[in-house]
């Protein structure tokens, strides 16, 4: 296979009539989602000036979101999902990296396509349907030969260290390899149902999309609403007969910590896959008690490397306070643990987690600077080019030989399931006006942003400012109003007293 969307075109033969995805107010068969991301690609295609270039796809929790992102492969072109709740500015500042030929937006999406029209051209998904031509097909077909399977299939876009979000391209053939992979992990048939949570401009929602075209299940697009209402969420669940779930690790902490399953639990549920954060034994152990004989897997990964580089089957019981592992590398992936000086750290000392492999991204979209630094020779191997990410996350490996999570290397941090450059806030804070300097830190125990501030307005006025600049997953959470900001000798912001005085303040 040299193209994502064979996938689809493989499934839908096998199980025409099985319900592929569905909402709260919509469904379609593999039959179906064949058929409208084929009249769609038509229409994408009669736009485009290239035999090449992205398209950006608005996304929200609808079936046509994933129509719109499999078009795009059904053309030939990579698709750039786009949180359509996002702020102006953010949504402006991708279309302005990727420079797409058209943006798709339904018309149930909050988008307003004047808005965005001086960017690219803007096409309603719902206008685009027409009349289903059976040519179609084999013109598509001729378009996507001439893709390599080495061509970018998506970027997804996350938070940058300088305060812009940074495009990361993953290749048809990483993706391809990655989705074969979790299939045999994953183990999941015709027959399951996926209870998708993770939205699609978000990474890990790669799987819940491809492993439905692989394996030919179901998946049920939960509303972000039932993750408020938890009770809400366990009756959806039961009511679809959610059997998988792969789940941000902040989701299903929601879900223990809420008391919720001690009264009721998801009856049909059989697997759990997380990731996104550290996963914490007391929650896979409430959700054990309440879900008899659940699988759940720990799953480990940045997006550089194809959503996940190493697993951890849960096998055995830990206690509450023991950390769980996020285990071995995936098929046709190598993980390994370097220190400062690039060499191999000895088994139980901590290094820095690096990765070669099918899964290892192209690199970030226009910035070659970056992608050097980042996507570099592989120190252990002066024979041959040999490319590596380095993640920036630290581990050791464990007296089994499991790689066990310890803790970021920079001010990356992972909240709520994103990852999240803390720069990027502090550029945001300090945009509002009335906002002298600012500096964040993290508080991965209770995972919360803390924001020191400099102010001539309060916090209330600065959280408001920020509603137009960045996602809410990214608005901090704490707020400490301090005189002047501490700084270090060589003038930067020093965050070890931000942090000492936030536990000062929390202690009180």
């Amino acid at each position: 296979m040299l193209n994502a969307f064979d996938y689809l075109l493989d499934t839908a033969s096998l199980h025409p009539e099985k319900i592929a995805f569905s909402d709260k107010d919509k469904a379609v068969t593999f039959s179906e989602l064949l058929q409208c991301t084929e009249m769609l690609g038509k229409a994408i295609s009669d736009k485009a000036v290239s035999p090449k270039g992205f398209v950006a796809v608005f996304v929200g929790r609808r079936v046509e979101s994933v129509i719109g992102m499999l078009a795009c492969l059904s053309a030939g072109y990579t698709y750039v999902p786009v949180d359509e709740s996002s702020p102006t500015d953010r949504i402006m500042e991708i279309l302005r990296q990727t420079k797409p030929f058209l943006a798709l937006y339904s018309q149930n999406s909050r988008v307003d396509p004047s808005v965005f029209s001086d960017f690219c051209e803007m096409m309603s998904m719902d206008e685009a349907y027409g009349k289903y031509d059976p040519d179609v097909r084999r013109y598509l077909s001729a378009r996507r030969k001439k893709v390599l399977d080495i061509d970018p299939a998506y970027v997804i876009f996350t938070s940058g260290s300088t305060g812009v979000p940074k495009g990361i391209l993953v290749s048809h053939r990483s993706l391809i390899d990655f989705t074969d992979w979790m299939d045999t992990a994953a183990s999941l048939a015709a027959d399951d149902v996926l209870g998708n949570q993770a939205p699609f401009y978000f990474d890990l929602s790669v799987k819940d999309l491809y492993q439905t075209l692989k394996t030919g299940c179901s998946c049920h697009i939960l509303e972000r609403k039932l993750f408020m209402f938890p009770s809400l969420l366990v009756d959806r669940m039961n009511e679809k007969k959610i059997t998988a779930i792969i789940w941000s690790t902040s989701a299903f902490r929601l879900v223990a910590e809420c008391g919720i399953l001690e009264k009721k639990s998801p009856v049909t549920l059989k697997k759990a896959l997380l990731g996104g954060e550290a996963l914490l034994a007391k929650h896979v152990n409430i959700w054990k008690k309440a879900v008899s004989g659940i699988k759940i897997t720990n799953l480990y990964g940045p997006t550089e490397v194809t959503v996940d580089c190493t697993y951890y089957p849960i096998e055995r019981e830990f206690e509450n306070n023991e950390p769980i592992p996020i285990g071995k590398a995936c098929e046709n992936m190598e993980v390994f643990l370097l220190d400062e000086n690039g060499r191999e750290v000895p088994k139980g000392e901590t290094g820095e987690i690096c990765v070669r492999g099918a899964g290892v991204a192209i690199g970030y979209l226009g910035d070659f600077e970056k992608t050097r630094n980042s996507f570099v020779q592989n120190p252990l191997n002066d024979s041959y080019p040999d490319i590596i990410y380095k993640t920036g996350d630290l581990a050791y490996i464990d007296k089994d030989g499991n790689f066990v999570f310890v803790s970021r290397k920079d001010a990356q941090i992972k909240h709520m399931g994103y990852r999240i450059e803390l720069q990027e806030v502090e550029n945001a804070v300090a945009s509002v006006d009335g906002v002298k300097e600012c500096g964040c830190t993290f508080d991965s125990e209770n995972d919360r942003i803390v924001c020191a501030f400099s102010s001539e307005i309060g916090k209330d006025l600065i959280a408001a400012g920020l509603k137009e600049k960045l996602p809410k997953y990214m608005i901090p959470d704490v707020w400490i109003n301090m005189k002047e900001i501490p700084h270090t000798p060589n003038g930067k912001i020093d965050r070890k007293k931000i942090r000492e005085q936030y536990e000062l303040e929390k202690s009180r």
